[in-house]
């Protein structure tokens, strides 16, 4: 074991690791402190722009935002609550895929309206409630596609849908009633597209793309897809009534929110951070010396790499969020404490460093993977089955487990062995070993 251990921790080691990976680090940090205006355009011909954690989108809670009221456009008599709450599941599936994740949609009947309250964006400056709302763009356009693209029937050809039970099979599946002018349309495309797709789309998310069996007439279809289940089909009809509601969604107030924490929250939950990620570090440096030492670049890698996870896509940072990133950071600094007290106690068995190295990252190894994939899975199912700032906490928590196992073990363990070629770091009392060991 010592053996194979020394090609890894001993002669054969390198520093062309540590300051590749500590370069990478400094390159990182740069970027989610300054961002970065890229050379490449967009198709508005504008310069693409990386955006750092000084750009992140804030909730509603740390940033304030916008308070909208939706009521029905052009449409003579007061929408049904089944209509309203139709349009409220278009607008919260918009709204996630907007990547706006801190919101509150509330429904009216009585007054058949739909109320929204959501963030700025990170680029808003004037805090315009009529120009933020331009990011929802139109409500809920549904579209049946033809596989080159090319729409077929819309919204405005649906009269509704529901879930029925397959007679023959017995699963549910999504039944589908069209009016008089959309099922001519829907006979002569279903007649031309058979055993082809035809896909159904909400703005540009595809939604189901079922494959036509014969030519579809009489105004009446389903929808029906391997291994459906009863909530899928009930999401589905719900999404194409949604599209299919006999009136377009129009903001007849808008206002701004203040932020309820106040203005001053997002400075002192920083500065709360950073005096805790130093008492960490001191704490680690101190206890576990060189291989502490590590673990703080590590804990700052993941850090940065987390932030740079929101900033980037432009992931909403809400409340919730900041739990995420406070639990995965959590479970960071606990795989380096884990790494470091195995290290610490081969090393004072007396073995080789070589030795106390590679048997304490073989027997921490086990222990901080375990703690990684069962957060990973229960992120991945919040994420799966979650919805607006459930999906914030879910999407940052994930994040920072991917890049815990990714910092706080292999590069942690490239690090340490890298700087294992340095005469000076290879005395055992760096690595915990007393000092007449």
């Amino acid at each position: 074991m010592a053996k194979s251990s020394r090609a890894r921790f001993g002669e054969r080691a390198s520093l062309i690791p540590f300051f590749s990976l500590l370069a990478l680090l400094i390159l990182a940090t740069l970027l989610c402190i300054f961002g970065w205006t890229t050379p490449l355009k967009n198709a508005q011909g504008e310069r693409i722009r990386l955006k750092g954690a000084q750009e992140m989108r804030y909730g509603t809670d740390i940033r304030g935002g916008v308070e909208a009221v939706f009521a029905p456009h052009n449409f003579d008599v007061k929408p049904s609550p089944e209509q309203l709450d139709a349009a409220a599941k278009v607008l919260n599936f918009r709204l996630d895929k907007l990547q706006i994740l801190d919101r509150e949609l509330t429904t009216s009947p009585s007054a058949g309206r739909l109320i929204l309250r959501f963030p700025w964006r990170s680029d808003e400056t004037e805090f315009k409630p009529e120009t933020a709302l331009k990011e929802l763009g139109e409500m809920a356009y549904l579209t049946f596609r033809k596989p080159d693209g090319t729409v077929a029937i819309d919204g405005s050809d649906v009269e509704e849908a529901s879930v029925v039970l397959d007679q023959r099979t017995n699963t549910p599946v999504v039944a589908l009633k069209l009016k008089e002018e959309g099922a001519q349309k829907f006979a002569d495309v279903t007649g031309e597209l058979v055993g082809k797709p035809l896909a159904i789309y909400l703005d540009e998310t595809m939604l189901s793309a079922p494959v036509v069996r014969d030519r579809i007439t009489g105004g009446a279809a389903t929808i029906q897809r391997e291994n459906m289940t009863s909530e899928e089909a009930f999401d589905l009809a719900s999404k194409i009534n949604g599209g299919a509601l006999p009136f377009a969604l129009k903001p007849i107030s808008s206002s701004s929110l203040s932020p309820k924490l106040g203005q001053n929250s997002l400075h002192l939950m920083t500065l709360a951070g950073a005096i805790s990620f130093i008492l960490i570090c001191i704490y680690m440096v101190v206890f576990y010396r060189l291989p502490g030492f590590i673990g703080c670049i590590s804990l700052t890698a993941q850090l940065v790499g987390v932030l740079l996870a929101i900033s980037l896509p432009q992931q909403t940072l809400t409340l919730q969020g900041i739990a995420g990133i406070i639990l995965s950071i959590g479970m960071g600094v606990d795989a380096n404490i884990i790494i470091s007290s195995r290290i610490k106690e081969e090393a004072r068995k007396g073995l080789t460093l070589p030795s106390f190295l590679h048997n304490g990252f073989t027997k921490a190894f086990s222990s901080v993977m375990d703690s990684n994939v069962t957060v990973a899975i229960a992120a991945i199912v919040l994420m799966f089955f979650g919805s607006g700032t459930i999906l914030s906490f879910a999407y940052s928590l994930l994040a920072g487990v991917i890049l815990n196992g990714i910092t706080g073990v292999w590069m942690t363990r490239k690090m340490i062995a890298s700087l294992t070629k340095i005469e000076a770091l290879r005395k055992p009392y760096l690595y915990g070993a007393r000092r007449n060991a």
